[in-house]
């Protein structure tokens, strides 16, 4: 039986596009697969995917002067000599790494074991441990095409990312999955798996202005469920109008999919999982990016989508009162813009990244065997 060893994780950015690659492996043939990491980071759903979690130490390095630095540099050190005693006993086919710190002990320990190496870049500009692993990685899939500029050409291949058989299947009732109305068109706000508190304000600001028109839902984060539901009771002049507002903590995989099939227009963070699960659902939307002092990928992440013309672009620094509402309202009562945009998303989503990585690893995992 191959063995293929996964690794990456510290976010559902890291950590999910693994278990889409592991589904495309599980439905081909039978692999023992293994995620190694500090933590099982979705015990649910590595036991949903039959994979096998093996701890290994990870240290961060930050990009900010901290003592945590000092200390955590004995953590990777640490992490790389029991990677290596792991890794021997395991001695796996292939390593498939997303990067993110938790990465590094792994990927350093399967090159010295001289362990076939593949990684996968999300973002336009490239992590530090995907730097450091693509020096020894046999191949290399990135996201978006100027990525490659970072990377050796010849083992450099543009997939896109890979998404979740939840995310991709079809849902005939997407509405009623989610429990909306159907008789206005649907917003769909969100700011990933731990929401944004600046777009929930942003978003917040704008109730008045939207929901005499649309329905919104809006995916605030879990920790902000409850004070944003009470700051829009306060908020909102027009009491009636709550009637087409909702707010959900957090989605599962299944309810995002139905969000995002039945949302007439997405306003989203600039995640570059959420823009590519934007675009294979071929949906307008309204990007705005994490400042650049807080994440180095955001902002090119969100111009590079926005130059394929899929959305529009709103840095923080650049609202102002009605803004976001001015900006929807701009979009949907535009029939050709609204058509043009649908079109670039659909044209920007690759739809077969984690079948064309699980068919790289496959193939690398034969020759390593025989």
């Amino acid at each position: 039986m191959k063995r293929i060893v996964l690794v990456g994780g510290g976010s559902g950015g890291h950590f999910y596009p693994l278990i889409a690659v592991a589904e495309q492996l599980r439905s081909v043939e039978d692999i023992d697969l293994i995620y190694m990491g500090p933590n099982e980071y979705d015990e649910a759903a590595l036991r949903d995917t039959k994979i096998r979690f093996v701890s290994c130490p990870a240290g961060k390095q930050r990009k900010y002067r901290s003592i945590l630095n000092f200390f955590d540099a004995f953590k990777v050190l640490g992490g790389i000599v029991i990677a290596i005693n792991k890794l021997y006993k395991l001695y796996p086919d292939v390593i498939f790494s997303k990067g993110g710190y938790t990465s590094v002990p792994i990927t350093v320990a399967g090159f010295l074991l001289r362990i076939p190496i593949v990684i996968h870049e999300s973002d336009t500009k490239p992590g530090s441990a995907n730097k450091l692993a693509s020096r020894f990685a046999r191949y290399i899939a990135i996201s978006f095409a100027e990525t490659d500029s970072f990377f050796a050409k010849e083992k450099t291949a543009l997939t896109g990312i890979p998404l979740r058989n939840s995310f991709t299947q079809t849902i005939a009732n997407p509405l009623g999955v989610l429990g909306l109305p159907s008789n206005k068109p649907l917003l769909f706000i969100t700011g990933g798996s731990g929401g944004a508190q600046r777009l929930n304000d942003l978003a917040l600001e704008s109730l008045d202005e939207l929901l005499p028109a649309f329905t919104v839902l809006h995916q605030t984060g879990s920790a902000n469920a409850q004070n944003v539901e009470a700051s829009a009771a306060s908020l909102i002049t027009d009491s009636s109008l709550l009637e087409s507002y909702f707010v959900k903590g957090s989605l599962t995989g299944v309810e995002m999919n139905a969000a995002m099939t039945a949302a007439a227009l997405i306003v989203s963070r600039a995640g570059s999982g959420t823009i590519f699960e934007i675009a294979q659902k071929g949906k307008p939307s309204i990007i705005v990016p994490i400042p650049e002092a807080v994440s180095h990928d955001q902002k090119t992440n969100a111009y590079s989508y926005a130059r394929s013309g899929a959305c529009s672009v709103i840095e923080e620094h650049n609202f102002t009162d009605g803004l976001l509402a001015s900006e929807i309202t701009r979009i949907i009562g535009d029939e050709n813009l609204y058509r043009t945009m649908t079109a670039s998303a659909q044209n920007f989503k690759k739809e077969s990244a984690a079948r064309t990585i699980a068919a790289t690893l496959i193939g690398i995992a034969n020759e390593h065997g025989s």
